[in-house]
């Protein structure tokens, strides 16, 4: 009662720390489903592609093994390991590439739900592991059930599927036990590659739905209750961790505003190197120039390759530039008292372009 208590007061949606932590801690939602599928279609791979040349070179050996066993000098024991390792490495060339493909759907199947990531805490021991009453409650609570009616609908699918497809090849079963022997391996891995593939496609529906469900219990499972919610923002908001890297997400946001304005600045004055302040102004419609960046050191020198990038002038002036970026902001007009030194500066400017127009 008091648990059912407990969800009923998690009404709030998992913070984006609740997320993160419980990702770090190496609780994310995971599908068995997806993972029996992943498997079923690396064995379809293999009965289709590996199986039957596998198979056929292997007996082919074996059977020459059997068949003339004196071809083979057994005289020692340095032949007899000879012979079994010639064996074993037969036998190794054949088990691999199943494996490989088994091995290789199950990470699929894994980095398909969840980024691949390191959580000690799930190597952890608990007592909640191998506790009766938690494993009680494991088989019996809601997701027990669940996974119960996913076992039963396997189980009546699978026999279904079975059933069907034993019941249409019923009579070239019947045909092979009075046929050729050797054509038995054949109709039985034919036979293999229709019922997995036919159970492959008949789960895929519940695959899809289990990884919709698992996500949707994983996130309700996060839930906070106000208070929770209230209590992480307080302690956000005291940590000095946190404010200073807000405080930097926000430099490096106005930074990154400031850099694109560039491009539409009148003129930018600046010393050789370590200041420029990039200025807007339009006759007839500005009343003062607008300060749109300014920078020093490396700012001032992206300030600058981007002026000389976009063709707008770069006027060095040591005192002013120094001057101007410690007096104006950003989106802020000059103060009154740079009026006549930046009018020189435009004046120069806008006698420069009337020249190069009549010439």
């Amino acid at each position: 009662m008091a648990e059912q208590v407990d969800k009923d007061s998690k009404t709030e949606e998992p913070s984006e720390k609740k997320i993160a932590e419980a990702i770090e801690k190496g609780n994310i939602p995971r599908s068995r489903e997806m993972a029996m599928f992943a498997s079923l279609f690396g064995i379809l791979v293999i009965f289709a592609f590996m199986i039957g040349p596998g198979s056929a070179s292997l007996a082919g050996l074996l059977l020459l093994l059997i068949d003339h066993p004196a071809q083979f000098s057994l005289t020692t024991g340095i032949d007899a390991s000879h012979l079994l390792t010639a064996l074993g490495l037969r036998v190794g060339a054949f088990l691999l590439p199943p494996i490989a493909v088994l091995t290789v759907a199950g990470l699929a199947a894994s980095f398909f739900q969840n980024a691949p990531s390191l959580a000690l805490e799930q190597i952890r021991p608990k007592w909640s592991r191998v506790s009766p009453a938690a494993g009680w409650k494991r088989i019996f609570g809601s997701s027990g059930r669940v996974e119960f009616l996913k076992a039963l609908f396997k189980f009546i699918a699978v026999a279904i599927v079975v059933t069907m497809m034993l019941n249409s090849d019923r009579q070239r079963l019947i045909d092979a036990m009075h046929g050729d022997p050797t054509q038995i391996p054949a109709l039985v891995l034919g036979l293999a590659i229709k019922v997995v593939s036919v159970v492959s496609v008949a789960i895929v529906l519940m695959v899809a739905g289990d990884v919709v469900w698992q996500r949707m219990r994983w996130r309700a499972d996060l839930r906070m209750t106000r208070q929770e919610m209230k209590d992480e923002l307080k302690q956000a908001e005291g940590d000095p961790l946190v404010k200073a890297r807000l405080r930097s997400l926000t430099r490096d946001r106005a930074r990154r505003r400031m850099i694109s304005a560039v491009p539409r600045a009148t003129l930018v004055i600046a010393n050789p190197t370590h200041y420029a302040v990039a200025l807007k102004y339009e006759r007839g419609r500005d009343g003062a120039p607008l300060c749109v960046a300014k920078g020093a050191d490396l700012i001032a020198l992206r300030i600058r390759e981007l002026a000389s990038l976009h063709g707008i002038p770069v006027i060095e002036d040591k005192p002013l530039a120094r001057a101007l970026y410690d007096a104006v902001e950003v989106d802020k007009w000059i103060p009154p008292e740079f009026y006549r030194a930046v009018a020189k500066v435009l004046y120069v400017l806008y006698s420069r372009k009337a020249h190069a127009r009549a010439g």
